[in-house]
């Protein structure tokens, strides 16, 4: 007998016992996570435990941490960046709406608010058409083509973002390009017509468009349309 007072035979028997024990990566997780100052405590470990990397082939788990941090330090600086871009454009795009709304105000004539509109959003914004098109009145669009838009585009909202079919890019923009569009019910009671606005980017007006700016616009020329209509 050992010292220990256990026989050779059962101490080999324990020893065997212990090791047999497997602990499972979902244990070790488990324990780091709910021990998060384990490494801390412990900093031989994370120096000395090695991880596979693409690149380099083998780093240890301080390398790997500062690797992964560098790249959230650079994906959260893009990221800002992106934003601050956005929110530039959303500036200038603020403003050309700002100045074009009062220009709206100032129109006397139905043929001067389609201009107004055309030269503003075309040559400010970079669209590459617009146009609106009255229900009532000598510019009036078909009401064949009305009812046509009103059930395909106008059936429960009063905006549509997206692609429109040939027939349809032509009834509103002729020759125009128009790979993308947004389209906009006029009236208080869906009743005045539709102003349309086209891009040659065919991904510039989505679906999930915020309608913020444009429903602005909408409620100008709800006010400002019907005099120069003679409704």
């Amino acid at each position: 007998m050992n010292k220990s007072g256990i026989k050779g035979n059962t101490a080999q028997a324990l020893a065997h016992d212990f090791v047999s024990e497997t602990v499972t990566e979902a244990e070790v997780r488990e324990y780091i996570l709910h021990n998060r100052d384990f490494f801390v405590n412990n900093p031989d470990v994370a120096e000395r435990v090695q991880v596979p990397h693409k690149q380099k082939g083998t780093v240890s788990l301080v390398e790997l941490q500062s690797s992964q941090l560098r790249k959230k330090v650079r994906q959260l600086s893009f990221k800002l960046s992106q934003l601050i871009s956005i929110a530039k454009q959303n500036e200038e795009i603020y403003r050309v709406y700002a100045d074009l709304n009062l220009r709206l105000l100032r129109c006397t004539e139905f043929a001067e608010m389609q201009y107004t509109i055309e030269e503003s959003l075309q040559d400010e914004l970079d669209m590459s058409a617009a146009a609106i098109k009255p229900f009532k009145g000598l510019f009036a669009l078909p009401e064949i083509q009305q009812r046509l838009f009103m059930e395909k585009r106008f059936k429960d909202t009063d905006f549509f973002f997206g692609r429109l079919s040939q027939h349809e890019k032509q009834l509103l923009f002729g020759d125009s390009i128009a790979e993308s569009v947004a389209l906009v019910l006029l009236g208080d009671k869906r009743d005045l017509g539709i102003l349309a606005i086209g891009s040659a980017d065919p991904i510039h007006f989505t679906p999930d468009m915020d309608t913020l700016l444009i429903k602005q616009l909408q409620e100008f020329l709800n006010v400002a349309m019907p005099a120069l209509l003679h409704y």
